[in-house]
C-alpha cells in the first residue's frame, strides 16, 4: 500500500498549495484598494476555489491513513 500513502502524500500537498495560492490571491485583493463590491466578487470566487483546495486536500489525507491501515 506504498503507493497509496504516496500518492495521497502529493495529493494532500497539492491541496495545500492550493490553499496557500488562495491566501496569496486574498492579500493581493485587499491590498489593491477595491470598492467593497468588487472586494465581495473576487472573494466569492476564491472561496469557491479555496473549498476545492480544502477537498483536495483532505482527500490526499485520508488516502494517506487509508494506506497506512492497510499496509
Amino acid at each position: 500500500m506504498d503507493w497509496l500513502i504516496w500518492t495521497g502524500a502529493v495529493v494532500t500537498l497539492a491541496g495545500l498549495a492550493g490553499l496557500v495560492w488562495c491566501i496569496l490571491k486574498v492579500t493581493a485583493a485587499r491590498r489593491a484598494g477595491l470598492s467593497d463590491a468588487d472586494l465581495r466578487t473576487r472573494l466569492q470566487r476564491v472561496v469557491a476555489l479555496n473549498l476545492g483546495a480544502l477537498f483536495l486536500s483532505a482527500i490526499g489525507l485520508m488516502m494517506v491513513v487509508a494506506g497506512i491501515l492497510l499496509g
